[in-house]
């Protein structure tokens, strides 16, 4: 047979070979790194999880489309891959440890395949190799792009844990919420803000809902912006929302921007808005030398 010929036959050759093999190569796959720290209670869940694999690359060989990561049968593996990279993230691996690891299945695929011919010096036996190797480092990229997708889903998570844990709504009295800010805003933060305190308005019943700016370092219209489609919603919601901690810093920001926040009730400190909520419910705040005290 000539190279030619050879390099022409050599997916349906691997096709071939992957299918006559499928247990063969699920059952040293199966003590391979990549799925073993995945499938730790079940080595037959293991072994499955590579015949289901070695079927995938099957499709693709026959196909003939050995190094396009979209090529048919891969995208039937591509959630079970992106699973197990999920997985393997979750332990600290990173996307370029796991492509190592799909790197290590090479080795056992390439010696079960040498022993299909009599001479594996041969021009088919050596195109057969190429394309297997070939196939495989496609399925490098799969699991590399798999990896990386996982990766940001799990950052995204994790950003929107850190911006609900970052702004927490406290329940200062009956009827009276707070939202103490820290940090910067931007618009992904102030949705969370405005989220979480219309739910504490629900939740709580409150008639007051307090946002305290003390922490925040500096104001600009953005934010200005931010701040009074949260007041606006939580009138819409049935609660007066008070701004409290304008720094003279911040107030002067505010004046030289133009920013109209004559509509909105603003307070000095926390302290003085809680006084004022609770004063409108009835509840006379007066001080003593020994501090302050509510009845």
């Amino acid at each position: 047979m000539s190279e030619q010929d050879a390099a022409a036959s050599a997916p349906r050759v691997v096709s071939s070979f992957l299918e006559q093999r499928r247990e063969q190569i699920a059952q040293r796959w199966a003590d391979a790194p990549l799925f073993r720290s995945v499938f730790t209670v079940s080595r037959d869940e293991a072994v499955e999880a590579c015949k289901a694999v070695v079927d995938a690359l099957s499709e693709a060989a026959v196909s003939g489309r050995l190094e396009d990561i979209k090529a048919p049968g891969l995208d039937a593996v591509r959630d079970q891959l992106g699973r197990m990279s999920a997985t393997l993230a979750r332990t600290g691996s990173t996307p370029a440890q796991i492509a190592d690891e799909v790197a290590g299945l090479r080795a056992s695929a390439v010696e079960l395949l040498r022993e299909e011919f009599a001479d594996p010096s041969a021009a088919q036996a050596q195109e057969a190799v190429l394309a297997l190797t070939l196939l495989l480092g496609t399925l490098r990229l799969v699991v590399m792009e798999t990896a990386l997708d996982a990766n940001a889903e799990l950052i995204e998570r994790q950003r929107q844990q850190l911006l609900e844990v970052a702004t927490p709504v406290i329940k200062l009295w009956e009827g009276t919420v707070a939202v103490p800010l820290i940090g910067t805003l931007d618009s992904a933060r102030s949705q969370v803000v405005m989220e979480s305190l219309l739910e504490a308005i629900v939740d709580q019943r409150a008639r007051y809902a307090i946002l305290d700016i003390t922490g925040v370092p500096t104001v600009d219209s953005l934010v200005a912006q931010h701040l009074m489609k949260t007041v606006a919603a939580a009138r819409l919601m049935g609660a007066e929302c008070i701004v409290s901690g304008i720094r003279p810093a911040i107030a002067q920001t505010i004046v030289q921007l133009g920013i109209d926040l004559g509509s909105v009730l603003t307070r000095a400190s926390l302290s003085d808005a809680l006084a004022y909520a609770l004063g409108k419910q009835g509840i006379e705040v007066s001080r003593s030398d020994a501090g302050a005290s509510a009845r």
